[in-house]
């Protein structure tokens, strides 16, 4: 089964003059590379990994360590918005975590606020939520409760995000994305699935809609079962097209999880049982 591909921007769509997508040589990354390119006269693109400019493309890259303070300022001069997604992307030990995660969204909001860059878009996670119960709905005003080091990082950039539109008028919208894939894996993602063509959608509406302020949105597609209410975001205007009913034969033809397995009790599934590390 396919799914729909991300949309393109009209001739009438706002476009920036200079867009920096943090994290290009991710999974999600790499797709937005494309998906974004009609929104920004120029995207500038970044990662720690080496990158190589796309034939053909108003695309810059600028390779950057999100740990190095100085580079990371250099990476935003001159841009006008950022979607930020760089650092590790699964649970890992705190260390590594601290350097690219927590150093890594400091860096880029001081950076923005010596450059007047007033829009990110964040890329937070359902894991600042997941030790809530499968059996829970929520709205965006719930407390947190991160499953991991990895979870407490995005709930610290939400911090971060309302601190610097508090203090110096940066607007953001932080993305709790739910499970961004081709197709969803488990039953858990039946739930949390976020298809490609709707998360570049909602980051267009993150990026254009005016006055956002803080603005906390679950990223997740138009799926039957959902745990999670967009009401408060509902000024963004996303309305998501896809939704996860269209692979659940295929879903549900895999084994059973027994029902003391953290993807079947807690909306972070996994990421609550992993680590301690080093022990």
């Amino acid at each position: 089964m396919s799914v729909p591909s991300a949309p393109s921007s009209s001739p009438t769509a706002p476009r920036l003059g200079r867009l920096l997508l943090t994290g290009a040589a991710g999974g999600l990354g790499k797709v937005l590379r494309d998906s974004l390119r009609p929104f920004a006269d120029v995207l500038r693109v970044s990662d720690i990994t080496p990158l190589t400019p796309a034939a053909g493309t108003h695309e810059e890259v600028v390779p950057c360590d999100l740990s190095d303070k100085q580079a990371v300022d250099a990476l935003v001069a001159g841009c006008d918005a950022i979607v930020h997604l760089g650092g590790v992307s699964v649970e890992r030990p705190f260390e590594e975590i601290l350097e690219a995660n927590i150093k890594g969204v400091f860096h880029v909001y001081e950076a923005a606020r010596r450059h007047g860059v007033k829009r990110v878009v964040f890329a937070s996670s359902n894991h600042v939520i997941g030790f809530y119960k499968q059996t829970e709905h929520l709205d965006a005003g719930v407390k947190r409760r991160p499953d991991g080091y990895y979870g407490l990082s995005k709930s610290f950039g939400e911090d971060v995000a309302q601190f610097y539109f508090d203090r110096w008028g940066i607007e953001t919208v932080s993305i709790r994305i739910g499970s961004s894939f081709p197709e969803p894996l488990n039953r858990r993602m039946m739930s949390t699935w976020l298809s490609f063509r709707d998360l570049t959608t909602l980051i267009q509406k993150s990026l254009f809609t005016p006055g956002v302020g803080h603005t906390v949105v679950y990223g997740m597609s138009a799926n039957r079962d959902l745990w999670w209410d967009n009401e408060a975001a509902a000024h963004l205007g996303f309305v998501p097209q896809d939704g996860s009913e269209v692979f659940r034969a295929k879903v549900e033809a895999q084994p059973p999880v027994a029902p003391t397995d953290p993807n079947a009790i807690y909306q972070g599934g996994a990421f609550t049982a992993q680590g301690p590390f080093g022990d």
